[in-house]
């Protein structure tokens, strides 16, 4: 319960804040303060200290009416992490419950770790202790460095050159990097952190040093009094708030709650960057595999298995469960070469219907000549996942066994190589699951579809499976298990309501919904349709009408941003356009996005004109206040890519169920995505300029005036 002793308090730690900080109260964050404290204050709580109406009180009481549960929209400039840092610490550490504050990028994570709360427990009255969670792939394994390099020094690991897929070769080049990183470990300069590491990191020499649960030893590890995962670990247990990340949030409710992270019953969460967390479920939900490659690694794995098994022959029962995997190698890779031909009949359809790329299952239906092929698939890899499990649990207990015959090194080497035979079979187990189950009338489906991928000249299969909607699950594992939850954005509703976010996200309808005010004076820029925008459903059309007009459009002199819906229109637009012009843009794809961003500030900074040409990820997260961004050009309605398979699924069952998918689905989402492009122009309260839109669908369709109306008070300029 909020008591009034409570209540002062935040009051006063937010006047001392204010006050320390120089800074003058915000109307938006105040009411952003008062609404969670509100929500997170009438929390009620049993005598074992487990909120009144959650899932661990028992079926009768799983759907409360989410009054646990605060929605905030908050535009930038609000100060929405104060606003739910300050209320959320105090109120946890009064209920006894840890704070988890979760995002959807490491730059904010860090942005929360090393300013922000620093700077609240500097200049408020509030005590609290503070971590960041990150997974284990963000840290380095110190055995597998230390193989690494032995290794390379020793010759070339004879079971190394069989799974390239999975631990790809090295360099002399990426050598002198893991020297590096030995050296900068050994003079306390890094703490073995991904992010920490001063450079940036390629995916390829990263993924060589780190680990997975499945491949790591845990604390039967030679090396786990160093390990840079545990360490981190560790500090969890003792702190009052963690920072962490959606990917990490969903793996701990994915086990259960409270096997990485604080059970779900014990925690507060805060889900910054929360309009992400519904994609992010999918994408943890969701299932793919490759045919043809998977059963060339099946094959690579039974011939390699002969040599793994002269290293750690004699481990507890390692032998007897080891000598049954070639049968099950062999299984599962038969199973696969007589579906892939199946498959290759509905792949071979994708050229006939035009602006595919995959082949989609139509409402989900697996067809019946799959669906037998699908159940002996999750069969044959059910078996093979249990031999595998059972092998590498046999290693691990051996190498606590002082009396094992085999070195505790050779099992420590050799552990990774079957743990990531091991989720590599899961992963396809749970994938073939999925088709194996016919769907359920009256049930949501899953989205399940195939795509051709071109594999050294063969034509391999991709076959996936996800859910359409993460409501369920995260209404099932996280709203109803949670004591309490803050879900904030700048962009959490479309068309000026919450109900995309709703079915999406599947937070209850009863939950506390706010959108607190910006303190933006929108109207120091302007929104204009010009009057040479076309329809841009004509493709070809669009693209000539910009190649016409950009060089009049856009100002040499100041900072722009283009933002395209499609790769295809920008690279033709840029072709198409003047010499002069073209020295000015910075194209996407030509260098990372930080660095297309470096340069262009460091142009801006200079006193030259810059131009950005990017696509969906430079609408959203992109911060260039002031000179950097005057003028913001938005070539098109962002509406979805029409053969996205989970969109297509998720507006086929609206069909199905009497709606309409394109003023349902399709619309709110163009609205919301257009809302964050626009949002590239103001970051500042100081800050004005100018907003293009290009495509004269937002005047002339019925949807266009309910897109238009849902944006920011911008001072519109619409020429009809």
């Amino acid at each position: 319960m909020l008591t009034d002793k409570l209540k002062q308090q935040i009051q006063d730690a937010y006047s001392k804040f204010l006050e320390n900080k120089n800074l003058l109260s915000r109307y938006g964050q105040k009411l952003m303060i008062a609404e969670i404290a509100k929500t997170l204050g009438n929390i009620e709580l049993d005598d074992e200290n487990v909120r009144i109406g959650s899932q661990q009180q028992g079926d009768s009481l799983q759907h409360q009416n989410g009054a646990h549960i605060c929605v905030v929209e908050a535009g930038t400039g609000t100060g929405k992490t104060i606003a739910y840092l300050l209320p959320a610490i105090a109120i946890a550490k009064a209920m006894g419950k840890k704070l988890v504050v979760s995002t959807a990028t490491v730059a904010l994570q860090e942005q929360i770790v090393s300013k922000d709360l620093p700077e609240l427990l500097r200049h408020s009255n509030l005590s609290f202790s503070f971590a960041l969670a990150k997974g284990r792939g963000r840290y380095l394994c110190l055995s597998k460095l230390d193989n690494l390099l032995a290794e390379y020094e020793s010759g070339m690991n004879p079971t190394r050159a069989l799974y390239e897929d999975e631990m790809p070769s090295v360099t002399a080049q990426g050598i002198k990097l893991y020297q590096a990183m030995v050296d900068a470990l050994a003079s306390n300069k890094w703490n073995g952190e991904r992010d920490a590491w001063p450079q940036a990191l390629e995916q390829n020499e990263w993924q060589i040093i780190t680990t997975d649960h499945r491949q790591c030893t845990g604390r039967r590890c030679s090396n786990v009094s160093s390990c840079s995962f545990f360490k981190a670990r560790d500090s969890l247990h003792s702190v009052d708030c963690i920072v962490t990340n959606h990917d990490l949030v969903l793996a701990d409710l994915a086990l259960g709650g409270g096997a990485i992270l604080p059970a779900p019953a014990d925690t507060i969460y805060v889900f910054d960057e929360g309009h992400h967390l519904p994609q992010k479920a999918l994408s943890h939900f969701a299932h793919h595999s490759r045919v043809l490659s998977t059963s060339k690694w099946l094959e690579q794995c039974n011939k390699g298995l002969g040599a793994i098994l002269g290293q750690i022959s004699g481990a507890g029962n390692v032998d007897r469960y080891a000598e049954q995997l070639p049968a099950a190698f062999i299984d599962c890779k038969q199973q696969l070469d007589l579906i892939y031909p199946q498959l290759d009949v509905f792949a071979q359809q994708i050229a006939l219907e035009d602006r595919q790329s995959n082949y989609r299952f139509k409402a989900g239906v697996v067809p019946q000549a799959l669906l037998l092929p699908a159940v002996e698939l999750q069969r044959s890899f059910a078996r093979l996942t249990d031999l595998l499990e059972k092998v590498s649990n046999e290693m691990n207990e051996a190498m606590e066994d002082a009396h094992c015959p085999v070195p505790k090194i050779d099992l420590e080497n050799n552990y990774p190589v079957i743990g990531t035979w091991q989720s590599r079979a899961e992963a396809n187990r749970e994938l073939w699951a999925s088709y194996a189950v016919p769907e359920i009338a009256g049930a949501v489906p899953k989205a399940r579809w195939l795509t051709p991928v071109d594999s050294s000249g063969a034509m391999d299969i991709e076959v996936c499976s996800s859910p359409i909607l993460a409501a369920k699950t995260l209404e099932y594992s996280l709203w109803d298990k949670c004591c309490g939850a803050v879900v904030t954005s700048a962009t959490l509703t479309a068309l000026g309501n919450y109900q995309r976010f709703q079915m999406r996200a599947g937070t209850p309808m009863n939950s506390n919904y706010q959108v607190v005010p910006s303190p933006f004076n929108f109207a120091q820029a302007t929104l204009e349709v010009p009057a040479f925008a076309v329809d841009a459903s004509n493709a070809d059309l669009h693209t000539l009408s910009l190649v016409e007009h950009f060089p009049a459009l856009l100002n040499k002199s100041e900072g722009s941003l283009v933002l395209f819906s499609s790769r295809k229109q920008m690279l033709d637009v840029y072709e198409q356009l003047p010499d002069d012009l073209c020295d000015l843009i910075l194209l996407q794809g030509d260098s990372s996005k930080q660095e297309m961003l470096n340069q262009h500030k460091q142009k801006i900074d200079k006193g030259e004109g810059s131009i950005l040409f990017g696509l969906a990820s430079f609408a959203e997260g992109v911060d260039l206040p002031g000179n950097y961004c005057r003028h913001v050009i938005i070539a098109k309605l962002p509406f979805a890519v029409p053969d996205d398979p989970i969109e297509s699924a998720l507006s086929e069952w609206i069909e199905a169920r009497g709606g309409n998918s394109f003023m349902d689905i399709t619309v709110p989402d163009a609205s919301l995505k257009l809302v964050q492009a626009c949002g590239r122009l103001l970051r500042t309260e100081t800050d004005s300029g100018k907003i293009s839109l290009l495509d004269r669908r937002i005047l002339t369709k019925r949807y266009g005036k309910a897109i238009l109306n849902s944006l920011p008070a911008f001072t519109q300029i619409v020429h009809k």
